[in-house]
C-alpha cells in the first residue's frame, strides 16, 4: 500500500490523469472516503482525461442514477455511486462485474459492496480536510502490474530531466506496446513502453508461438533497427534516450500524416503511395546485415523461414476455422494445411534476403512532405523485422488489411515497383510475381486467423469488420496458377472464403 499527498484539487486531477493512462476494460477503481474527501473530484478528472482532457465534458454525480456510462471516451467508462444502496442484493442488481467486461469501472462508496471483490482493482482511500488530501492506494491483479510499470516510467523520465512532465496517452495496439506523448508542438517526443515479452505456452517443439514466428522479445529490436534505417537514409524515428533493460525509450515524434488517416479522409494518395513503393524498391536493392547495431545495442534478425511462415498460416486453422464453423478444426487439418504450404513456400525464398518489416502498411506509415525523397515516408513499428523476401512488404502495403485499395491502384503501384527494380542485378519479374502471390496469400491467411483470435480471445471484435476485405485479397492471390492447390483446399474446406462478401 502506498500513499500520496494531494495538496490541491489540481494535484488530485493530475493523479487521475496519470492513472487514466493505464485504463482498459476489466480494471476497477474503488474510491473510498468520507463525504467531500475528493472521490468525485478524482472521478470527474479521470473521465475527462479519457475524453482527451475535455474540461467541458459534463460528468454528473451518479448519486441518484447510481450508474453513469461514457462511451465517447478512449476506453468506455462506468461510474457508479453506491451511497444510496442498503444491501448486497441491490449491489448485485447493478451488474458491475458485467460492466467491467467492456468498461473501466469507477465505484464510489465501495464499502456498500459487502465483500464483493474485483480481481483487478485499485482502492483509493481519500482523507483530509480543505484543499489538501491524502490518498492511500492498494492494488490487486493487473493494477499492481500497472502501478509498478508506472513507477518505472516515472524513474526513467526523472533520469532524463523530465520529472513531473505531463504525460498523455498516444496509442496502444494489439500488442503489449504502449506510447505516450510528452511536451507540445515541435518539442513533442514519444515515450515508448515495451516491456520484455514473456514466453507464452509451448505450441510446437517446446517453443512458444512468439519464438517460432520470430517476434521481437524486447525494445532493443526497435532501437537497433531504427538506428540502422536512420543511418541508411530512411525515416524511422530517432532514438533520443533509452533504458533497454526496462523496455523504455524516448523517441522522435514524427510530425506527419498517417497513411490510413489520409486515405480515410479522401485525400489524394498517389504521390505518397508511389514513394512508399519506392522505399521498398530501394530497400530491396541494398545488402542488409543479420545483426543490427545501434546505440550500444545488438539485435539479431531472424530468417523469415518456413517454420515462421507456417506457424503464422496455421492461425487460420486454429482460430478462423472455429470462428466460421463453430467447432474446432479436425486434428489432422493442421498437418494437412502445413504440407500444402510447404510445397508453396520455396517460391517465397530468396538469396540474399533483405530486411522485411512485416507491418509496412497504412497504420505504420506517415507522410512527411517537409522531407525530401524517400525520407518523406515515415516508418514506425519496426520491431518484428526479419530477413526474407521483399515481396512480403509490398503485399503488406498494397493489400492493406484495414483500408480498401482498389485493384486498379494496386496493379499500377505493383507495375511501378517492377519498373523501379528492373535495373537491379538478378531481379526477375516472373519469380517475384509468384513470391508476391504466395506471400500475399500467406499474409491474408494469417490475418484472418489473427482477427478471429483478437475477437474470441481478447474481446476485440472491431477487427472482424476487416475480414471481408482480407478475404478478397486472399481470393486475389489465389488467382495465380502456382496457388491452384491452395485454392482447391479452400474450395473444399472453407468455400465461403472464395465467395464475394465472405
Amino acid at each position: 500500500m502506498t500513499g500520496r499527498t494531494l495538496a490541491s484539487p489540481a494535484v488530485t486531477a493530475a493523479l487521475a490523469a496519470e492513472l487514466s493512462l493505464w485504463a482498459r476494460p476489466g480494471l476497477v477503481i474503488l474510491l473510498a472516503g468520507a463525504v467531500g474527501a475528493g472521490k468525485s473530484t478524482f472521478a470527474r478528472a479521470f473521465i475527462r482525461a479519457l475524453a482527451g482532457g475535455d474540461e467541458s465534458l459534463d460528468v454528473p454525480s451518479p448519486t441518484f442514477a447510481l450508474i453513469q456510462t461514457y462511451d465517447q471516451t478512449r476506453v468506455p467508462v462506468a461510474h457508479a455511486d453506491l451511497y444510496r444502496l442498503k444491501n448486497a442484493a441491490e449491489v448485485a442488481e447493478l451488474g458491475l462485474h458485467d460492466l467491467a467486461h467492456e468498461h473501466v469501472v469507477l465505484v464510489e462508496w465501495p464499502d456498500r459492496l459487502d465483500g464483493e471483490a474485483f480481481e483487478n482493482s485499485l482502492t483509493l482511500t481519500f482523507s483530509g480536510r480543505g484543499d489538501s488530501r491524502v490518498v492511500t492506494m492498494a492494488a490487486m491483479g493487473a493494477w499492481r502490474l500497472a502501478l509498478a510499470r508506472n513507477a518505472a516510467i516515472t524513474e526513467f523520465l526523472a533520469s532524463q530531466g523530465r520529472a513531473g512532465e505531463a504525460r498523455r496517452f498516444f496509442e496502444g495496439d494489439a500488442s503489449a506496446r504502449r506510447y505516450e506523448v510528452l511536451g507540445a508542438g515541435a518539442g513533442r517526443v514519444l515515450l515508448m513502453d515495451m516491456p520484455r515479452r514473456p514466453d507464452g505456452p509451448p505450441v510446437k517443439d517446446g517453443k512458444p508461438y512468439s519464438a517460432i514466428a520470430h517476434l521481437a522479445e524486447d525494445i532493443s529490436a526497435v532501437i537497433t533497427v531504427n538506428g540502422v534505417l536512420q543511418a541508411r537514409g530512411f525515416s524511422a524515428p530517432r532514438i533520443l534516450a533509452h533504458d533497454a533493460a526496462r523496455g523504455l525509450a524516448l523517441i522522435e515524434f514524427l510530425d506527419g500524416q498517417v497513411y490510413g488517416h489520409r486515405r480515410a479522409a479522401g485525400e489524394d494518395m498517389a504521390e505518397a503511395m508511389a514513394e512508399a513503393v519506392a522505399v521498398l524498391a530501394a530497400m530491396a536493392g541494398e545488402s542488409w546485415p543479420a545483426v543490427a547495431e545501434a546505440h550500444c545495442l545488438r539485435h539479431h534478425l531472424q530468417p523469415y523461414d518456413a517454420e515462421a511462415l507456417l506457424i503464422e498460416a496455421d492461425l487460420l486453422v486454429a482460430w478462423y476455422w472455429p470462428h466460421v464453423t463453430g467447432t474446432p478444426a479436425p486434428d489432422d487439418m493442421h498437418d494437412d494445411f502445413a504440407r500444402l504450404w510447404r510445397r508453396l513456400l520455396p517460391h517465397a525464398m530468396t538469396a540474399p534476403p533483405v530486411w522485411v518489416l512485416r507491418d509496412y502498411h497504412s497504420p505504420n506509415l506517415l507522410w512527411l512532405p517537409q522531407q525530401q525523397g524517400q525520407r518523406r515516408v515515415g516508418i514506425i513499428d519496426t520491431q518484428d523485422a526479419v530477413l526474407g523476401h521483399p515481396a512480403y512488404d509490398l503485399a503488406s502495403l498494397l493489400q492493406d488489411a484495414r483500408i480498401d485499395i482498389p485493384r486498379p491502384e494496386q496493379d499500377a503501384l505493383y507495375a511501378h515497383y517492377l519498373s523501379l527494380r528492373a535495373g537491379q542485378p538478378g531481379f526477375d519479374a516472373e519469380s517475384f510475381g509468384r513470391a508476391y502471390a504466395v506471400l500475399g496469400a500467406q499474409r491474408a491467411t494469417k490475418i484472418l486467423g489473427i482477427f478471429a483470435r483478437l475477437s474470441k480471445r481478447d474481446g476485440k471484435h472491431g477487427y472482424l469488420r476487416h475480414m471481408p476485405r482480407v478475404a478478397a485479397y486472399l481470393r486475389q492471390n489465389l488467382e495465380h496458377p502456382a496457388l491452384a492447390p491452395l485454392r482447391a483446399w479452400y474450395g473444399t474446406h472453407l468455400p465461403a472464403v472464395l465467395e464475394d462478401g465472405a
